[in-house]
């Protein structure tokens, strides 16, 4: 299976932004669509051990102090990874580490024909911020990758944001150029 670099990563990231059939004839193989949402930056980015992972906050904030984040992470060549197991464990570990924490079940779907799950995470007060959080995570089961979205708020966030962050979280999305069962379309 061919892996993908960290640069392929932001080369689909940057071409998911500009829209468009010129775009999307620069895609090769599997590509995770996913754009920079409107007022942030790339905070910060590394690749090791076999995962490609960067962190998106407003462009006025840091990865340090924040009030939204994005993470994205590629874990690349692990096609073992299940969707439901995975988030399942981040609900274990996220329970551990918030007390009074609350998730939703997980929920399951097809994005572009591949398996994804998806799940809401709230802590009323994480002890290492001492604020509240809340985090919505998709997953997708990739035939090359696993990838991971999730978008948090150090806050108790209002309806209306809650429906953005889900919006956002649905127009994530997975193809492949070499597979007709998983188009490339922007």
């Amino acid at each position: 299976m061919p892996r993908l670099p960290l640069r392929t990563l932001v080369l689909g990231l940057a071409l998911l932004l500009c829209f468009g059939t010129a775009a999307t004839a620069q895609l090769k193989n599997e590509n995770l669509l996913v754009g920079l949402p409107q007022g942030f930056k790339v905070g910060f980015s590394d690749s090791r051990n076999g995962m490609n992972m960067q962190e998106w906050v407003p462009s006025n904030e840091t990865v340090q102090n924040w009030t939204e984040m994005v993470t994205v992470q590629v874990f690349l060549n692990r096609t073992d990874l299940d969707p439901v197991k995975f988030l399942a464990t981040l609900q274990q570990q996220w329970a551990g580490a918030c007390k009074g924490s609350v998730a939703t079940p997980v929920a399951t779907s097809r994005v572009n024909g591949y398996l994804s799950a998806s799940t809401l995470l709230r802590c009323p007060l994480l002890a290492s911020t001492g604020k509240p959080e809340t985090t919505m995570v998709k997953t997708i089961k990739g035939n090359d990758s696993f990838y991971v979205v999730q978008r948090a708020v150090r806050s108790v966030p209002a309806p209306a944001q809650l429906e953005q962050t889900k919006k956002y979280l649905d127009g994530v999305s997975l193809c492949d150029t070499r597979l007709p069962a998983h188009p490339c379309r922007m």
